[in-house]
């Protein structure tokens, strides 16, 4: 499943390529509990057809009433100065659009966005750039530039600047069952997926549509998929002979977050076995997380990748993880000994 925000700038791309009126709506500031974020876009065509989202739906029944309404439609501005629209600023409006209580968002609507401009968008977020694109609000023009990192939305008295970035990754090293778990809630996260495992055994029984498979030595794999900032890689083999050069190489990149299942012991031995064959020391290894996950319990492998995927996704947003949480953290606290090796926790 592509990123979201990709989803709604290609289908407006789209929209106006062929001739369609449409809106690009974007989140630009929030008071109080908001159902999405600041940055959050939805595109709307004048015949009533939306993509994205700004709210849990209520907002965009609105939207859609206001907008594609027969005689609405036509006279609404083509190009021009976008607008400003504010909801929930009273009680009575929050509840009838469903915000939360004391919740407000005001949205920044553009009309009939630039096509070139948003396919020149477009091609730049599928050649891996990630891209600011600013909106004068005095007229409504488009200019895209290079950036460096990902960035928060920034509105001020003359315009919009929003960063758009190219889909995040997962590279799973492993194509067993839980692989098929973990890639399947990755795309629907929106993560582009790819999938290695030289075992030709494992690979024969591997179907998750959407999800590339590749047959490469996970180590080969990993310099070629050339992590950055917003790919993550994790090892699910349990075979060390697949795992410990793939990640090894994953740490010499940039990548957010790079990790691999196992035992606490099992954890424990490969960490000593990069420190005494591989020339690690305990500062490389800093950064690669094992057993990963966060302890919910899970014995199974759809519940164990729930609780790779929810860390994944804590250190993609930044969000701190306590250590309540931390599966060997837990487990030592407890005196807990886990079933096997072949277990996330143990």
């Amino acid at each position: 499943m592509e990123n979201i925000d990709v989803t709604v700038l290609r289908a407006l791309r789209d929209w106006r390529q062929a001739g369609h009126g449409a809106i690009l709506v974007t989140v630009v500031r929030t008071w109080g509990s908001s159902p999405r974020p600041v940055g959050s876009i939805m595109a709307l065509r004048a015949d009533g057809a939306v993509t994205g989202s700004v709210s849990g739906g209520c907002i965009e029944d609105d939207m859609i009433a206001r907008y594609t309404q027969p005689g609405v439609a036509d006279a609404l501005p083509h190009a021009g100065p976008p607008q400003f629209a504010k909801y929930g600023v009273t009680a009575d409006e929050a509840h009838r659009f469903g915000l939360p209580c004391g919740g407000t968002l005001e949205l920044l609507i553009e009309f009939d966005p630039d096509a070139a401009s948003l396919a020149a968008l477009v091609d730049r977020l599928d050649a891996g750039q990630l891209v600011q694109r600013s909106v004068r609000l005095a007229d409504g023009g488009v200019a895209l530039t290079p950036a460096q990192a990902p960035a928060e939305l920034v509105l001020d008295a003359q315009q919009l600047v929003n960063t758009f970035g190219p889909e995040y990754r997962m590279l799973i090293i492993g194509a067993g069952q839980m692989s098929e778990y973990l890639a399947t809630m990755a795309l629907f996260c929106g993560f582009a997926v790819t999938v290695c495992d030289p075992r030709e055994e494992y690979r024969s029984g591997f179907a998750v549509p959407g999800a590339r498979l590749l047959a490469t030595m996970p180590d080969d794999t990993v310099a070629a998929f050339a992590p950055d900032a917003r790919s993550c890689v994790v090892a699910l083999t349990h075979d060390p002979k697949l795992d410990d050069l793939a990640l090894l190489q994953a740490l010499e990149t940039p990548a957010f977050y790079i990790g691999a299942i196992g035992s606490r012991r099992n954890n424990q031995a490969r960490r000593q076995r990069m420190i005494e064959h591989l020339g690690q020391t305990g500062e490389s290894l800093a950064r690669l997380r094992g057993p990963v996950g966060i302890y919910i319990g899970s014995k199974t492998p759809p519940e164990i990748a729930v609780s790779i995927m929810a860390e994944v996704l804590a250190v993609k947003n930044g969000v701190a993880l306590p250590p309540g949480v931390d599966v060997a953290h837990v487990k030592d606290s407890q005196g807990l000994a886990g079933p096997g090796s072949a277990c996330l926790a143990d």
